[in-house]
């Protein structure tokens, strides 16, 4: 039989440690450990082509997703020219009103929005146009005429921020009708990308005469008020694109000087990736992090050409223990991430007002909720949660909502409906309520911050779902029967079947991530089973070492970081899951 240096060339390198290298395949052996270990590639994640735009063009803006793409405005003869992505082709939609350039854009291909920019024959412009998946109308301008700004958002709950002439810090929210005042960028600057929403916005890269050299590497985080500081690039760059959420974003593109490079930011720090194959600049994006989209732009000259960011879950993926928390509960909530977690309600009493909070390493209790609850959903951050629904000690549905702000917790407005056993996701300001019981329920609400209001209903009446993503970017799991195979995704305004999932998620299964990469636990019937969805498919992965049966989880966006904690049966075991890439793995050597 061959050796292995006969086959590869060289002799496995010995080493005390890990690999210093992430090359597929790569094999040593770690004398510390005393075994061997080997580099495995996860999955792929990089640019491909896509269908070129009808008309090639630069200074253009986008919104929606990866297969549902809007592109609007842009240089002649592209200025009032609108066009519809399906995932493979771009056809025509709509004009805009207005002929315009260096204008921004938010929300979706059915319900988009086009504000600033410079119109013909060379002024700035205060237009604001909204589109119904067919037809432009007028809505409420700017207070401050502006080009070259940043964009992020909703049709109904916009940002606007940064831009010229000339350079300003000015930062704008929308309604739906009519822009208010927000807080004001720290630094000014214009041809600056955007990503996140009205409550959770990102602004990042663009250019400043205040700094030297003037193409940035800032990054601002908004939180529905403020702007503060984030993690700054690794190339700053100007007339850039981007996509996704504050805590999910992808940067491309741009002026550092002409690139293509393509970063990812995870709510603390860029990281460099695959680059894309068209170097430009003055382009439009749309999508997120895992599924994004890439169209226009100068590379010189305008280009039409058009490309699809694939970042795909790893199959390697396993889950490690965690910090215990300090009691067991069941049928509690959960919001956060895995550095940053909170767990809030459930049961026995007296738990259910209960909340804790994760640091990564341990669980830390803090203020009490006013009402004791199990049952309940949960959204948003460790500093800015929310609970809703859920079940009182008296086993009464609750339709009232609780706001935590990072130390107590204080009353919002009531749902519409009462109920319990409801999923939910989004933020404070943005929330989503999913089905529930009794009966099994197929209403939505969505939450402002202020007051609930009815969403589209889902297809399947769900009790005991979960739910992951945004408001505007849903995917809803599971249920009693007979949903339990049923997936559905939401828009912002409707539910749609999807792929059904490959076994049933049980009723209580917990989740956490987002649209295009959700991930799925336990629950009744499969306790310890995991699935990952990326947007189109389902993946069983690795298995929690611990059933989890009403269990609450919080996790990154996407879900490649995340955490479960407590659940029924007497549980206070919090595990961790985490996916590799380029990852290592162990050979058995008996």
């Amino acid at each position: 039989m061959a050796t292995y240096k006969e086959v590869i060339g060289t002799s496995i390198t010995n080493i005390a440690g890990d690999s210093p290298t992430t090359v597929d395949g790569d094999i040593w052996y770690n004398s510390s450990a005393t075994n061997f270990k080997f580099n495995l590639t996860t999955s792929f994640t990089g640019w491909s082509t896509g269908g070129n735009l009808t008309t090639a063009r630069s200074y253009l803006a986008g919104c929606g997703t990866q297969t549902a793409g809007l592109a609007f405005g842009g240089t002649s003869p592209g200025g009032q020219a609108t066009e519809e992505y399906g995932g493979t082709s771009w056809t025509n939609g709509g004009n805009l009103t207005t002929s315009n350039q260096r204008l921004a854009g938010a929300g979706t291909q059915t319900a988009g929005l086009a504000f600033g920019g410079r119109g013909d024959p060379g002024s700035v412009i205060a237009v604001t146009e909204e589109y119904n998946g067919s037809s432009w109308t007028n809505g409420g301008s700017l207070t401050t005429a502006r080009q070259s700004l940043g964009g992020a958002g909703t049709q109904t709950a916009a940002l606007a921020f940064g831009g010229n002439f000339p350079v300003v810090n000015v930062t704008e929210e929308y309604n739906g009708s009519s822009w208010t005042a927000g807080g004001a960028l720290t630094t000014a600057r214009r041809q600056l990308g955007g990503a996140g929403t009205q409550t959770a916005g990102l602004a990042f890269g663009g250019q400043s005469p205040a700094l030297s050299p003037s193409s940035s590497n800032l990054t601002e985080e908004y939180n529905g008020s403020s702007w503060t500081n984030g993690g700054t690039m690794n190339t700053g760059r100007q007339q850039l694109a981007g996509c996704g959420l504050q805590t999910a974003a992808l940067a491309f593109g741009g002026i550092s000087p002409f690139g293509a490079e393509t970063e990812q930011y995870d709510g603390s720090s860029w990281t460099t990736t695959s680059s894309m194959n068209t170097a430009r600049e003055r382009l439009a994006g749309a999508g997120t992090i895992t599924a994004g989209l890439a169209f226009g732009g100068e590379d010189p000259p305008n280009t039409a050409a058009t490309e699809e960011f694939t970042q795909g879950a790893s199959p390697f993926a396993a889950w490690s223990t965690g910090g215990n928390m300090s009691q067991s509960v069941g049928e509690l909530a959960g919001a956060g991430t895995q550095t940053a977690g909170l767990a809030f309600g459930g049961q026995p009493t007296p738990n259910g007002v209960s909340s804790d909070e994760y640091n990564g390493t341990s669980w830390t209790a803090v203020g009490t909720m006013g009402s004791g609850r199990y049952r309940l959903a949960g959204a948003g951050t460790q500093t800015a949660g929310l609970a809703f629904g859920g079940m009182d000690s008296g086993g009464n549905s609750l339709a009232s909502t609780e706001e935590y702000n990072g130390s107590s917790w204080t009353n919002g407005g009531n749902m519409g409906t009462a109920r319990n056993k409801l999923g939910g996701c989004g933020t404070q300001t943005a929330a989503l309520a999913i089905g529930g019981s009794p009966p099994a329920m197929t209403n939505t609400e969505e939450y402002n911050g202020t007051s609930w209001t009815a969403g589209g209903a889902l297809n399947n009446a769900r009790s005991s779902c979960t739910g992951a993503g945004i408001q505007t970017a849903a995917v809803a799991v599971g249920g009693d029967s007979p949903a339990k195979s049923k997936t559905e995704e939401y828009n912002g305004s409707s539910w749609t079947n999807v792929t059904d999932t490959p076994q049933e998620v049980s009723s209580s299964a917990s989740s956490s991530g987002i649209q295009t990469a959700a991930l799925i636990i336990g629950g009744a019937e499969f306790p310890k089973a995991c699935l990952l969805y990326d947007g189109t498919n389902w993946t069983v992965t690795a298995s929690t070492s611990s059933g989890r049966n009403f269990a609450a989880a919080g996790g990154a966006s996407p879900s490649s970081k995340s955490v479960v904690f407590s659940g029924q049966g007497s549980l206070n075991l919090t595990e961790e899951f985490n996916q590799f890439g380029p990852s290592t793995a162990t050979i058995e050597t008996t």
